[in-house]
């Protein structure tokens, strides 16, 4: 997939991606890095135009130019979505939400039809491979949040995708389950020659599982790169502040360490 100088900018004014070239490989896990309203999930959404850009264009390997009729159908056929809040449906089991994975590959028609039975052994192996086929019947609303994205997970795979998109998709979780997670979406989409594309604002877990980091700030790309590349001063630009232990252990001591009693004293007395 290569960008030629995508930008997005909203109809209030705001923008939401400063024009951006860039060119993602099929091989890599590749990481959106940045701090919320930086423009991750922003440049994500676009690569799908969930958010169209409002300049700039998108080229697709074995599509061509999204803008050419037809191209885009194609390549949300072939996009699977990861989201933040998993967005499913609740009172349908795990085994009926990931067979909505099938729904881009048929007619609206054939819909009206119970799916065939390749579907239903299709969905089952996607359940298997994230660990959940015990809990196929299951209603996803008695599922824990890390068992409803494996959920999320096995729906993006039945859908036999080319491209994997995961727009925050730990976020919600606690940060074992997090390592869980991502361990698992990168360990299939190794496996099966997927790249994914992910958006994090967790610096820890991008190093952890990215092949690549794309850093971003108010809208820009301001770093791309392996993470071994990913210097201090890299992580300055993409969070507007020092990170790092020493500037970790000054924050920690300034926020622990107690005022004096006299001072606490003279200030109740001003009020």
């Amino acid at each position: 997939m290569t960008l030629d100088s995508v930008g997005v900018r909203y109809p209030n004014g705001v923008v939401g991606l400063a024009p951006a070239s860039l060119s993602l490989f099929a091989d890599q896990i590749t990481v959106l890095l940045g701090p919320s309203g930086a423009g991750k999930s922003t440049l994500l959404r676009a690569l799908n135009h969930l958010v169209r850009p409002t300049e700039g264009g998108i080229a697709v390997s074995g599509i061509g130019p999204l803008e050419a009729r037809g191209a885009l159908r194609r390549h949300r056929r072939q996009t699977a979505m990861i989201f933040q809040q998993h967005q499913l449906i609740a009172r349908l089991t795990a085994l009926q939400n990931v067979l909505i994975g099938r729904l881009a590959h048929y007619p609206a028609w054939r819909t009206l039809f119970p799916f065939p039975e390749r579907d239903r052994r299709l969905a089952l192996d996607c359940l298997a491979r994230v660990g959940l086929l015990d809990r196929a019947l299951s209603r996803c609303d008695m599922l824990s949040g890390g068992q409803q994205q494996r959920v999320g997970i096995a729906r993006a795979l039945a859908q036999q995708p080319r491209l994997v998109l995961a727009d925050e998709p730990v976020a919600s979780l606690d940060p074992a389950t997090s390592r869980r997670v991502l361990k698992l979406l990168r360990s299939i989409c190794k496996a099966d020659g997927i790249p994914a594309i992910i958006s994090l604002h967790q610096l820890e877990l991008a190093r952890e599982f990215a092949d690549r980091i794309i850093g971003l700030a108010d809208g820009a790309i301001v770093f791309d790169g392996v993470p071994s590349e990913l210097a201090a001063a890299d992580l300055e630009r993409i969070y507007g502040e020092p990170t790092g232990p020493a500037h970790q252990d000054e924050a920690e001591t300034e926020v622990l360490t107690p005022k004096p009693l006299e001072t606490l004293v003279e200030e109740m007395e001003a009020r």
